[in-house]
């Protein structure tokens, strides 16, 4: 497992939204949901979209593509839980934030 710094505390999504962040050759979702960050791959397992450009409704990330509702505390989407994506660990060290892959 790797540790990589992903951006600055000020940097993280606000409140019930996602982002883009590249952690080393891996692209992560970032959701802050109701004030919590979760981690998770940011390719759509259904047809590859960018989990981190959709929006966050009742605890999920949307996929901008196709809909699909991904939990990001999980990686389990409710269209089809047998194709789970990666999540990772993510913390906060002062002003920093780090993901391990």
């Amino acid at each position: 497992m790797t540790s990589y710094r992903i951006c600055a505390k000020s940097e993280l999504p606000a409140a019930d939204s996602a982002n883009e962040f590249q952690a080393g050759d891996t692209m992560v979702c970032v959701a802050n949901v109701g004030g919590e960050y979760h981690a998770m791959n940011n390719m759509c397992a259904h047809r590859g979209g960018p989990l981190g450009q959709g929006p966050v409704m009742d605890g999920k990330v949307i996929c901008p593509f196709h809909g699909w509702m991904w939990n990001p505390k999980t990686g389990i989407a409710d269209d089809d839980p047998h194709r789970p994506i990666a999540v990772y660990k993510l913390r906060i060290e002062g002003d920093d934030v780090f993901v391990d892959i």
